[in-house]
């Protein structure tokens, strides 16, 4: 069995949930990992004899005094899902793995941030990113194009200036906007009793790599939107999804706006070391927009436990069949769309009951074909040879689920729409990839 994970959350994982407990769990490790990442970027700096090393071990002893005098607030903003982004990228490139330049100074500024949460006073110089100074998870000054930057905090204020000429305060909300200050702005959401509560990502440098971000910030008529629609979509959680909406609320701290490519009308996608950020392209409703959490808090759940737990071998250049994707996988991306489609269908299978008419009808079809799909994918996975003794046992549960499943009741146009379905995804694949899958 895991060490990092006592069994009956691996084993409440494996079947889709986990709740609460297996969130905090995860995001323990997490943030764990975090303060690991932060630790070897100094390390890594002082041991290359990296210029601005002295610079982050002073940056990292401000952390370290912030976090001593208030923890909860500086844990709040190390856990920011850019910190482990910039991190790794940072120890990488340091240590040489990575041909980008090692953005150290953006230590100085995190530690900036976490003073200012803690009430700390600090002195610090540091770096521009353009003409802006980011504060990782609260904003950014707009100061003009300079090397550098002062900040400097004093009882529980920070003003920021650039060589005398352009001085920015940050507000006594940070996530409010200000003069000279753009806020990671919040989206929340209550409904009977449960609240979810989020940051809007739309600046960070390292708010979701591999995506096609948004590239510039919201308006406040599109930030009106995506709140309402976060409502509308957080009120289907909590009265039909509890577990994803208790999950969702331990888990996802941020949402990053990206765009759809190739014409799609929806995207949406995590990021693996970018644990609790949450990327999505507009959403055409509140429906779908719940969906997006149960799909991608799925993912968001099996990556963070990946970082604990080996569930497969290491690639060996086999690739698979997936019902969701037009190209062959490997075995490690097959495992995560089991994961994430095992919560689809698990959202249609609740959705379909609290539906009506057309969108009912709909809503079985999808969930027909989603448990059908996956439970097949599940089955080629436990056949290929590539998990290891603890992604057998995962892959059992999740299997267990999706079989359990297989029983329920669907109408019989909703089973035949699902078939053709599968079967037209099937004969696309085949024609792509000229292989007999």
């Amino acid at each position: 069995m895991p060490g990092p994970v006592p069994a009956p959350l691996f084993d409440d994982l494996a079947r889709g949930s986990g709740g609460r407990a297996a969130a905090a769990h995860l995001s323990s490790a997490q943030y764990g990992k975090h303060l690991l990442l932060l630790r070897r970027v100094v390390d890594v700096a002082n041991q290359t004899g990296h210029p601005g090393a002295v610079r982050a071990r002073d940056a990292y002893e401000l952390l370290a005094r912030a976090q001593q005098h208030a923890p909860d607030p500086v844990a709040r903003v190390l856990r920011t899902p850019t910190v482990g982004v910039w991190a790794r990228r940072t120890a990488l490139a340091l240590a040489g793995h990575r041909a980008e330049p090692a953005r150290i100074g953006a230590l100085s500024a995190l530690a900036v941030s976490a003073a200012l949460r803690a009430g700390v006073d600090a002195r610090v110089e540091v770096p521009l990113d353009g003409p802006t100074v980011p504060l990782p998870s609260l904003g950014r000054a707009l100061v003009g194009e300079a090397p550098s930057a002062l900040v400097e905090i004093d009882d529980g204020r920070a003003i920021i200036g650039v060589a005398g000429r352009s001085v920015v305060e940050v507000p006594e909300d940070p996530h409010e906007d200000a003069p000279g200050w753009h806020a990671l702005r919040r989206l929340a959401a209550e409904h009977r009793g449960r609240r979810l509560e989020l940051l809007l990502d739309d600046q960070d440098p390292d708010r979701m790599p591999g995506t096609d971000l948004v590239a510039r910030r919201l308006d406040a008529e599109e930030l009106h939107w995506w709140r309402g629609t976060l409502q509308q979509a957080w009120e289907s959680l909590v009265d039909h999804h509890w577990t994803i909406a208790e999950e969702t609320a331990a888990i996802v701290t941020t949402l990053t706006p990206i765009t759809a490519p190739g014409g799609k009308v929806y995207t949406s996608a995590t990021a693996r070391h970018a644990f609790g950020n949450l990327g999505s392209s507009r959403p055409t409703g509140p429906v779908p927009f719940a969906l997006t959490f149960a799909h991608e808090v799925q993912h968001a759940k099996l990556t963070a436990l990946l970082d604990l737990v080996d569930l497969t071998l290491p690639e060996d250049g086999s690739r698979y069949y997936a019902p969701w994707r037009p190209d062959p996988r490997p075995a490690s991306g097959l495992l995560q769309g089991v994961y994430a489609h095992l919560g689809v269908a698990g959202f249609w299978r609740r959705y379909r009951h609290v539906a009506e008419g057309e969108e009912a009808r709909r809503a079985h079809v999808d969930f027909a074909h989603w448990r059908r799909s996956t439970v097949d994918a599940a089955h080629v996975l436990a056949d290929s040879g590539r998990l290891t003794t603890d992604g057998k046992r995962f892959l059992a549960l999740t299997d267990h689920t999706l079989r359990e499943w297989q029983n329920e009741p669907v109408p019989d146009s909703a089973e035949r729409a699902a078939r053709d379905a599968a079967r037209r995804h099937l004969d696309r694949w085949r024609a792509r990839n000229g292989t007999s899958g």
